[in-house]
């Protein structure tokens, strides 16, 4: 843990125009006012660089919005973790990972963008475990779920994109799984990928992560984003009664390297839970004047493991 000194906090606070004393939000369960100096200071302790402060404010106001009822997955008994998703310029800005090991440690801007999420929860909302948060087993994820679509290799459009935002908006979105699926198609025709997406969609908010190999073979066999979540809500109706899944509970996100992998995060609400009125949060994340002198500045900024 990096300690929060005054000369790095006032460098990680380069990285917004906002007032430090400026309330970003309230952060449940003991209603702590994150500041914009307050998220700074968990993130230096973090690791996070000055670059990265736009997303963590974003992340902060994005899982405060009653739809993403964060109000009850951070004191649930289920230990539900903030899945961050990235699109738009930024990840290539501040140099997320979306290609292979996306989701593996050993990238700054996945790793400290997650994790200081975590401390704010923790430090600034007052999450304790056992007390506040009830998580009965934990979960691994809480420490760090930051993902940057691979939209460059993706053969459909990007999330952002079908959530109504233009390509060139930078982008996150939030939603609060518990559990992660990875599996392989039998066949890795696009009919075979679609069975074995169908098999694995049974209800609840969900993300499938789609390797890019996969999304070309399943758009040169003309298979849109919109068909197979077609198809993979008409399999669950005829395979187990499951009326309830609609094509709005869930989400594709091409991500990944080569291979045949595919992966898929779940969480509750949706259709299933038609009185929780939980859903997907997508926000548009707001840049600094000197953002391009800050890009320029942390651009080099690798672990020390790549040199």
């Amino acid at each position: 843990i990096i300690p929060p000194t005054e000369a790095a906090i006032a460098e990680m606070l380069t990285g917004t125009d906002l007032p430090a004393d400026h309330i970003v939000a309230k952060i449940i369960p003991r209603m702590g006012k994150a500041t914009v100096e307050k998220i700074a200071i968990n993130a230096v302790m973090a690791g996070a660089l000055p670059t990265h402060m736009p997303v963590i404010i974003a992340a902060v106001q994005a899982v405060m919005e009653p739809k993403a009822r964060y109000d009850t997955f951070q004191v649930s008994t289920g230990s539900w973790a903030p899945f961050l998703i990235l699109n738009g310029p930024v990840r290539e800005d501040i140099q997320v990972n979306t290609g292979s090991g996306a989701l593996s440690p050993g990238n700054i801007a996945n790793a400290a963008i997650g994790r200081t999420l975590g401390l704010i929860s923790r430090n600034i909302g007052g999450a304790r475990a056992g007390i506040e948060d009830m998580g009965v087993i934990g979960n691994p994820a809480k420490y760090s779920l930051v993902l940057g679509e691979f939209e460059e290799a993706s053969s459909w459009g990007p999330l952002h994109v079908d959530r109504g935002f233009k390509k060139e908006d930078s982008t996150l979105t939030v939603f609060f799984p518990n559990s992660y699926t990875q599996t392989i198609p039998a066949q890795t025709s696009a009919q075979g990928i679609a069975d074995r997406w169908a098999d694995l969609v049974t209800g609840g908010l969900s993300c499938l992560v789609v390797i890019p190999d996969h999304a070309y073979i399943l758009s040169r066999e003309g298979w849109t984003k919109q068909k197979l979540k077609k198809y993979i809500v008409e399999k669950a109706h005829a395979r187990d009664g499951n009326t309830n899944l609609r094509e709005e509970d869930f989400i594709i996100v091409v991500a990944g390297g080569p291979g045949v992998w595919l992966g898929r995060f779940t969480s509750a609400g949706g259709a299933a839970m038609g009185n929780f009125h939980n859903d997907f949060v997508t926000t548009k994340i707001e840049f600094p004047r000197n953002w391009e002198k800050l890009v320029a500045k942390y651009k080099d900024v690798v672990p020390d493991y790549v040199r």
